[in-house]
C-alpha cells in the first residue's frame, strides 16, 4: 500500500473520524476517501492541501516524502 494511503488513514483514525466525515471536508464521496485508504486513486492537488492543513501536517509527510509531520519551513 502506498505512503499516502496509510498516512491518510493513520491520521483519520487518531481524530477518531469516519471516511465519510473526511469525505465532507474534501467535498468528495465517502467512497472517494476509501479509495485514496486503499491505494486506488488520490486527491487531487487541493484536496491533498485540505487534507495536510486540517491534520495540520506537511504535504510531504503526507506523501511519504519525509517522516517529520512538520513542515521545516
Amino acid at each position: 500500500m502506498p505512503k499516502f494511503a496509510d498516512r491518510l488513514k493513520e491520521l483519520r483514525m487518531e481524530k477518531n473520524m469516519t471516511q465519510e466525515q473526511i469525505g465532507e471536508i474534501l467535498q468528495v464521496k465517502k467512497y472517494s476517501v476509501y479509495t485514496y485508504e486503499k491505494g486506488r486513486s488520490e486527491p487531487n492537488i487541493d484536496g491533498l492541501i485540505a487534507l495536510a492543513d486540517f491534520f495540520e501536517v506537511s504535504v510531504d509527510y503526507l506523501v511519504g516524502h519525509t517522516d517529520n509531520r512538520k513542515s521545516s519551513l
